[in-house]
């Protein structure tokens, strides 16, 4: 009957046996109301607590499995998708647990469950570091869920606990994070809010993904441009236009000063890592996977004894791995490429091969 219905909560409790769990009722009330049949009195009393202590049993299994029920229906909703329950749900857990367990105890000893409760003030010191982990994990759990600063389906990365790739459970004691290896790295949950760690979740609601690398360029490669170079420079069509106005530009500012311009001095001159430069962001301005709205940078990077970095950052369109990766990729291969063209060498450290080929010449 409940799989012909059009409501989808009634499978669920038909998924978790409530409806199983139930089932057991109609025998605790017999159980219950022919406790007293017996003429021997001791056998009545324990009838009695038995029957007690099934009902117990029936109800904390009837609650329990009402609250997986509920955690089942939650996750279907659009709710679910920023909010995770889970943590609430195993305290629910272990509640239903604790009380079930006073009631089957004060049955047993034949005393009243406030009697137990009252005792448990002695020993509340114990059972604080016996639950140390699972307070600190209640306490974190609703930090999190409140603060929104982690969910299901989040990538986050936490190298104090190798942890690297995507959540696929929080709990109230830890967080499954799935490695980009496969594996799987346990994290208590309050370590999410006791130490730091990275959650790529604005990158991926950004709508965008950073290309951050550099190059190092050979500083002994960087010259002033010569009229040849200039000319070979015009007909690359990105441009053609700029190398020209910024000809014409110095060229009248170096008549304004009545400078010569073969006054390699004095004279304002273009340099071929300048036009590289200039070269550059028009090729990224003109690759339709590139973001024209989010940070747009193509900048000099402090010289070091490996040359001058020469950094690109800007903005995938693309999110997913291999794409972005794809990108990154034919922007450098054309960096590569091209280079030579403007007469820059790239730094690298000198190989065997090098090596092997400076002994031979010398």
């Amino acid at each position: 009957m409940v799989l012909k219905t059009t409501s989808d909560w009634d499978d669920f409790l038909l998924h978790r046996k409530v409806f199983t769990a139930l089932s057991h009722l109609p025998s605790a009330f017999i159980f219950y109301f022919t406790y007293n049949f017996s003429e021997i009195k001791v056998v009545d009393e324990i009838l009695l607590r038995g029957s007690l202590i099934y009902f117990v049993v029936i109800a904390s299994m009837v609650l329990n499995r009402l609250v997986r029920a509920g955690l089942d229906i939650y996750n279907t909703t659009l709710y679910a998708q920023t909010r995770s329950i889970k943590g609430y749900a195993q305290l629910l857990h272990i509640l239903i647990y604790f009380v079930a367990g006073i009631f089957i105890i004060s049955f047993i000893a034949g005393k009243s469950p406030i009697y137990l409760l009252t005792g448990l003030g002695a020993i509340a010191a114990v059972l604080l570091l016996v639950f140390k982990d699972t307070i600190l994990g209640l306490v974190a759990s609703i930090q999190l869920s409140a603060n929104n600063m982690v969910k299901p389906g989040d990538w986050i990365e936490m190298p104090n606990h190798n942890a690297d790739g995507t959540v696929i459970d929080i709990s109230l004691n830890t967080v499954k994070v799935q490695n980009g290896d496969k594996t799987i790295t346990m994290i208590p949950t309050y370590a999410l809010v006791s130490e730091s760690f990275n959650n790529w979740k604005g990158m991926e609601e950004s709508g965008g993904r950073r290309i951050k690398r550099s190059i190092n360029i050979d500083m002994k490669s960087v010259k002033f441009c010569d009229p040849a170079l200039l000319e070979k420079l015009k007909k690359f069509r990105l441009i053609s236009d700029y190398v020209e106005n910024k000809q014409k530009e110095i060229t009248e500012s170096n008549k304004s000063l009545n400078i010569d311009e073969n006054d390699t001095l004095n004279s304002r001159r273009q340099t071929n890592l300048g036009i590289f430069r200039k070269y550059m962001e028009a090729y990224l301005a003109n690759n339709p996977m590139i973001s024209k709205e989010m940070t747009f940078v193509v900048r000099y990077l402090q010289p070091t004894e490996k040359g001058i970095p020469l950094e690109i950052y800007v903005f995938s369109k693309e999110q997913r791995l291999n794409d972005y990766e794809s990108i990154q990729a034919d922007i450098f291969d054309h960096i590569l490429a091209v280079i030579p063209e403007f007469e820059l060498n790239i730094f690298q450290n000198p190989t065997g091969s090098d090596i092997l080929e400076f002994i031979k010449n010398h």
